[in-house]
């Protein structure tokens, strides 16, 4: 009970805070901008939510003001079971009556008819929701959760209760809120009026489900292009990653940094970079093309622009995300259980496909999961590599931006792949259902993984390396391209896209950053920064709470926090200017929207590759600090989290990246004060100016290896107690023999 109360003080205290300090609605500077203007707390927009009811007559707000009140007489209240129920009943009906008066009343009045019908006009209508409003909606989902413990839910953990709430809330804001409006608008008329018939037009449209192709025509439909471009992305980044991953902890590889570079490479290259490398190297006009033609006469041709290319690209980009999985799965392979295999007789084919191949099945179903749904949602290969060849992600992008705007059409197709995505995610979850993969357990393990056997070590070798001498030729390219005039027809060496993108200079003994580029730069750097940490945080815990704890609906939880992955970025950029260009949550044009959304879009990642690590320790672990009378929270932070360091790291490295890469949502989100490096350099490219964008490509590239570099230092490096056995054995020989001596 004196837990609860101090729970509730703190609720208390900062739902009174909200009413009396923090301005109810939305500042023009800022939702959390504290820096607000003169005339606060008595101007109209400005004042808190007390003054907004008794000087500026928004009367509405008394509900939710009795409804906290209602929720903190619960504080007094000493029957568990009575006060649970009041904080639940409180909560539910604040939470709910808050989302409802901000959708029904906008900046003029009633936004709906009906309710104005009924009541009759307001005599005022109000802004977008504030600090205040937004922490008073936090307080009272705290009701609920704290509610829910008072009564016994998930064991009476208010940490755990509250963690699921919270990130309830947030997927809902964040995630089904901008579908919904949008899906909402794809239904209605320009004017607002039910119109469902363009959406069943494009539900039935055969260029989305032709099966042309089968039956020897051109070819098949957009769905089914798409849906076979994202199994073989899949199957492709899967076992690239997984040959890396062997490679760079089971063999003596000479140059294993350099492969664990080479595999971070392509991920924190802009999408399009890509595309743009191999287009060079293997367009009609690219220099292997022009060497194939001169050396051997083969006739260019543009096999390049198609499903093939694509396919090509995106292994290349996707395959570090897999070897970021895999490679703390194949490390957390139990050494004792291979021993054992060889013990009995088993040689290391054997050892490799019955025991440690098996153990790897979580890393690889969602190694497979990620660069399924990558492949499904990726915008930046296709467009440039596509030709005729679209793909969904690409056809939502015309649909919205087209000579013909079709709002519905966009719709359909994030439905199509929203559909494809459910499939691969159940697909997953019943290949992995019922099975235990638990290898870090509290006991001691020692020894050492066992070698790959030879007939799979020269395959995966003749994999890896000539990858990465592809690998290497690509970046080349991307590097040669910031040096010269004009990429691919006047290839004399200069400096001066470098000088134009980032010159500074000293003005008044001060600073200056006189370069194009600095200010994007900058603006990138700060919210690449912000989100990465706050992705990861909330990735893993979600994993945490996936996988240690069981409650109704946990099946549904997952898959919709896989939802906003799974939905193409220009889906995601379109639906949040549709939800937050209005009340009652107005975020566009701000840091907030760009923040939120690299959150929301990154976070599967986190979640999958905490899942992966996750599955492999043992609950006993947490059993025993639980039994040591130390709550979940401390558990999380002092048990799971330091043998989740690759799964923190993987989190870290990939939102980060990212959100300084990523371009299909971001240019739709980016304003003249925030705009980010990717949307930037479209805007170099569009203008011709090549090689200042590839100039930039390259500092983003470096810049991005020196901070991945200090988040593998800050977060450090998982240590599982394993002793070489051949040094154990060393030891005690030792040891007997000094005790011989003795004798």
């Amino acid at each position: 009970m004196l837990s609860g109360n101090k729970r509730l003080n703190v609720l208390l205290g900062l739902g009174i805070g909200a009413f009396l300090l923090l301005p109810w609605y939305r500042v023009e500077s800022g939702l959390f901008e504290f820096e607000w203007p003169s005339g606060f707390p008595f101007a109209a927009d400005l004042a808190p939510g007390i003054l907004q009811i008794v000087s500026e007559g928004r009367v509405w707000l008394i509900v939710a003001l009795l409804l906290f009140l209602l929720g903190g007489a619960a504080r007094f209240m000493s029957d568990r079971h009575k006060r649970g129920r009041l904080l639940i009943v409180s909560g539910t009906a604040g939470i709910f009556f808050l989302a409802l008066q901000g959708l029904a009343i906008s900046f003029t009045g009633w936004a709906w008819t009906f309710p104005e019908a009924a009541f009759g006009a307001l005599p005022t209508g109000q802004p977008a929701m504030g600090a205040g409003a937004v922490l008073v909606s936090f307080v009272f989902v705290l009701f609920i959760a704290f509610g829910l413990a008072e009564r016994g839910f998930m064991k009476g953990d208010a940490f755990v209760v509250g963690s699921i709430s919270i990130l309830i809330l947030l997927v809902t804001v964040f995630v089904f809120y901008p579908i919904g409006s949008m899906f909402a608008g794809s239904m209605q008329d320009f004017d607002g009026s039910f119109r469902p018939e363009g959406f069943i037009r494009n539900i039935q449209d055969p260029g989305i489900w032709s099966l042309d192709c089968v039956v020897g025509g051109a070819r098949c439909g957009v769905a089914w292009r798409t849906l076979f471009l994202a199994v073989m992305t899949g199957l492709g980044s899967t076992v690239l990653g997984l040959a890396f991953a062997l490679v760079a902890t089971r063999t003596n590889f000479p140059f294993k940094k350099g492969l664990r570079l080479l595999t971070v490479l392509p991920i924190i290259t802009p999408p399009f970079v890509i595309g743009l490398a191999l287009t060079l190297l293997f367009g009609r006009s690219g220099i292997a093309t022009q060497a194939l033609d001169t050396v051997f006469g083969i006739e260019p041709s543009r096999w390049l622009y198609g499903l093939t290319g694509i396919w090509i690209a995106q292994v290349l980009s996707f395959t570090p995300i897999a070897f970021l999985v895999l490679i703390g799965v194949v490390e957390g392979v139990s050494p004792s259980m291979e021993e054992a295999s060889q013990t009995l007789r088993a040689d290391r084919w054997r050892t490799f496909w019955y025991v440690s191949l098996p153990l790897m099945k979580p890393g690889l179903a969602n190694a497979f999961l990620i660069g399924f749904i990558e492949s499904m949602a990726d915008f930046g290969n296709p467009l440039v590599l596509g030709g005729s060849h679209g793909v969904l992600s690409t056809e939502i992008f015309f649909a919205v931006v087209g000579s013909q705007v079709d709002p519905s059409r966009a719709a359909v197709l994030a439905i199509v792949l929203l559909s494809f995505t459910l499939s691969a995610f159940l697909a997953q979850r019943f290949w992995l259902s019922g099975k235990n993969f638990a290898t870090v357990t509290g006991k001691g393990d020692s020894g050492m993984h066992a070698g790959l056997p030879m007939r799979l070590s020269i395959p995966i070798y003749g994999i890896v390396l000539p990858w990465m001498a592809f690998t290497v030729i690509v970046y080349g390219m991307i590097i040669f391209g910031g040096f010269v005039k004009t990429w691919g027809l006047d290839n004399s060496l200069t400096l001066e896209h470098y000088a134009r993108a980032f010159s500074v200079s000293f003005t008044d003994g001060a600073l200056v950053w006189t370069g194009v580029a600095w200010n994007s730069f900058w603006t990138t750097m700060e919210i690449a920064l912000i989100s990465a940490p706050l992705t990861a945080a909330v990735g893993l815990l979600t994993a945490y709470i996936v996988v240690r704890q069981t409650f109704a609906g946990k099946n549904a939880f997952e898959f919709a926090l896989m939802m906003s992955f799974a939905i193409p970025g220009t889906v995601i950029g379109i639906s949040y200017i549709m939800a937050f260009n209005l009340p009652p949550l107005e975020m566009t044009g701000s840091a907030l929207i760009l923040i939120a959304c690299f959150v929301f879009r990154n976070m599967p990642v986190g979640v999958r590759g905490g899942i992966a690590a996750m599955s492999q320790l043992d609950k006993s672990l947490d059993e025993a600090s639980l039994t040591l009378r130390a709550n979940s929270a401390r558990t999380l932070r002092k048990v799971i989290l330091p043998l989740l360091r690759p799964a923190i790291t993987a989190a870290l490295v990939y939102s980060f990246v990212r959100a300084i890469t990523s371009i299909s949502a971001v240019i739709f989100l980016v304003s003249a004060e925030y705009n980010m490096a990717t949307a930037y350099i479209v805007g170099l490219v569009e203008n011709g100016e090549y090689g200042i964008a590839i100039a930039y490509s390259s500092m983003l590239i470096f810049v991005m290896i020196t901070v991945i570099a200090g988040f593998q230092l800050l977060v450090g490096e998982r240590r599982l107690r394993r002793e070489n056995r051949v040094s154990g054995v060393a030891k005690t020989r030792k040891f007997r023999l000094g005790q011989e001596k003795t004798v």
